[in-house]
């Protein structure tokens, strides 16, 4: 059974180009948002010393984060307003543990047809004056460079339309959300 969530929109693109900071500020405006399955993941694989990371065991860690992003969308029971998700399922597909050109594992496949977001996905390009590193961001800019435009693929290849969000204040970036997300 497919399930239809047009009130549910993806924020997507490469690590450090503003993605958490623009979902809390629409947090701050009354929106729910929901935080990267990903980084919870490897905040608990730190704790506990486990290897289910994107540079450790990475079948493991793929299918620890489907699991958990799962959760994620079926925990929200908002009907209608918009609800914002920093990354979601569909990203899965982009490298966790599959050589490339592998085919995609029968239950990913399964979940990505099944759990439907907004067709509208807002893209944060990369962007050097604001990319940082922390605790689980260890990768360079390039590494930016080269998510943004593998997620980028990998969003059309699911039947979603990615729009790049423009590199302006994070008041702009919310406001350019809200007017495509019919919630300005």
């Amino acid at each position: 059974m497919i399930i239809e969530r047009p009130n549910f929109h993806i924020l997507t693109g490469g690590p450090g180009a503003g993605k958490t900071t623009v979902l809390e500020a629409l947090r701050a405006r009354g929106f729910l948002g929901v935080d990267e399955a990903a980084r919870q993941i490897l905040k608990e694989q730190k704790a506990i010393g486990g290897d289910a990371t994107h540079d450790g065991d990475r079948i493991r860690y793929r299918d620890l984060c489907l699991a958990r992003s799962i959760e994620l969308y079926e925990a929200v029971t908002e009907p209608a307003a918009p609800v914002f998700f920093d990354r979601a399922i569909p990203e899965l597909l982009g490298g966790y543990g599959e050589p490339a050109g592998a085919p995609t594992p029968a239950h990913l496949a399964e979940a990505i047809a099944r759990y439907r977001y907004n067709r509208t996905v807002f893209i944060f390009p990369p962007w050097e004056a604001i990319y940082c590193h922390d605790e689980e961001r260890k990768h360079s800019f390039q590494h930016a460079v080269d998510v943004f435009e593998l997620v980028g693929a990998v969003y059309r290849q699911c039947g979603y339309t990615p729009v790049e969000v423009p590199c302006v204040s994070v008041a702009e970036r919310v406001e350019f959300i809200l007017a495509r997300a019919g919630a300005a």
